[in-house]
Formats: structure tokens, C-alpha cells, sequence
């Protein structure tokens, strides 16, 4: 039994930190990044000593719980930046990254947050920051982007996607998507009117009223 205690240990402290991953996401996502580490450690089913034993700050806790998310983010903008066609490329990254946040409203509220501390998420916003400015810049030289389009753009695009709200994460993409498209039409020098996305059915009663 002395040879597999170790190998337990580890694997119960492993539980330990997805859990407390798992809950730390969730809580995040419903309450914003104010929630207290003692919530967080209720919701995981351990103690607050378990929990920061694996993260002995807040700060950490954060980047940690949205570190395959700020990955996917870098990608999307690396994805976007190799497109030789930067309006392309452009409206990849607004579409990728639209949805990425529509499916992790929590990760929105760390990408916004001027949250103390947390240089991983900092670093990340920044990286992408300028990584679309430079894309941007190109696409308005192609002479695809509206000529007055400016930076906080980008911010707004997320600020608003943040606000799309419906019964279901499947919903709440099909409505991000939607949203995507209707921005990528604005930023167009010349719209060209593109189909776009289905619409998604959101939880407002009063809206279903109205003809379709």
C-alpha cells in the first residue's frame, strides 16, 4: 500500500485542482471576478486550505482557469495575421473570437477586467490588442476596412458580444455569430451585403411575438 500512496495522493490533488478549476469558471462566468475564494471552495467541495494550496492568489486562480482560453485567443489572432488577405483574415478573427467568447462569458469578464495582478490575461489582451491594430491597419490600406474604424472598436465588438444572453451556450453562439456577421458588414468600406448567419430564437418573450 506504501507504493501507491504517493500515486494517490497525486491523482486526489489532481481532482482537487480541476475542481476547483471547474468551479472557479463557473462562478466567474455568473458573478464576475469579485467572487470570493471561500465560494469558490464551497462550490469545489474543499477546503479554503486545499484551495490555495493550489493557488495562493486570486491572480493565479484567474490565469490559470482561462489559460486554454487565452491560448485559443493567441491562435485565433495568429490565424487572422497569416491570412494574406488581411480583410479576410480580419473577419476571421472578429467571427473566432466573437464565439470564443460567447461560449465563456467568464473569460469575456477577465479579457475586459482590469483585474489587479493578473499578467497572464493582461499580457494576452495586449498581445491581441496589437496584433489586430497591425491587421487592421492593413486591411484599411487593402482599402476592405472603413477608413475610420479605430481600435476601441475591437473593445466595443466585445463589450456588446458580453451582453448576448440566451437559454443555451449552442443559442448564445448561433446569436454571436450572428452578431459577428452584422459588425463585419459595418466595418466594410464596401459592403457587399454577404448572407448572413441564421438568426438564433433569445429568451425574450416579447420578441417572439413579433412576425418573423
Amino acid at each position: 500500500m506504501t507504493d501507491h500512496l504517493p500515486h494517490t495522493l497525486r491523482s486526489d490533488a489532481l481532482d482537487n485542482r480541476e475542481r476547483i478549476l471547474d468551479a472557479a469558471r463557473a462562478l466567474f462566468s455568473a458573478d464576475g471576478l469579485d467572487v470570493p475564494m471561500r465560494e469558490i471552495a464551497r462550490r469545489a467541495g474543499v477546503g479554503p486550505a486545499t484551495l490555495y494550496r493550489h493557488f495562493p492568489t486570486k491572480q493565479i486562480l484567474v490565469a490559470d482557469a482561462f489559460a486554454d482560453q487565452l491560448h485559443a485567443c493567441r491562435a485565433i489572432v495568429d490565424e487572422g495575421c497569416a491570412d494574406p488577405d488581411p480583410w479576410r483574415g480580419l473577419c476571421l478573427v472578429i467571427e473566432k473570437i466573437c464565439e470564443l467568447h460567447a461560449r465563456d462569458r467568464g473569460f469575456t469578464e477577465a479579457f475586459l477586467s482590469a483585474f489587479p495582478g493578473v499578467t497572464d490575461v493582461a499580457g494576452g489582451r495586449e498581445y491581441t490588442v496589437q496584433a489586430v491594430a497591425e491587421l487592421a491597419q492593413r486591411a484599411k490600406e487593402a482599402g476592405h476596412l472603413r477608413s475610420d474604424f479605430v481600435l476601441d472598436d475591437l473593445i466595443l465588438i466585445l463589450m456588446a458580444n458580453k451582453g448576448i444572453h440566451a437559454t443555451s451556450t449552442a443559442t448564445q453562439v448561433m446569436a454571436s455569430r450572428r452578431f459577428a456577421g452584422l459588425v463585419i458588414q459595418a466595418f466594410e468600406a464596401c459592403p457587399q451585403h454577404a448572407p448572413l448567419p441564421p438568426a438564433a430564437r433569445l429568451a425574450s418573450a416579447a420578441l417572439h411575438d413579433l412576425p418573423r
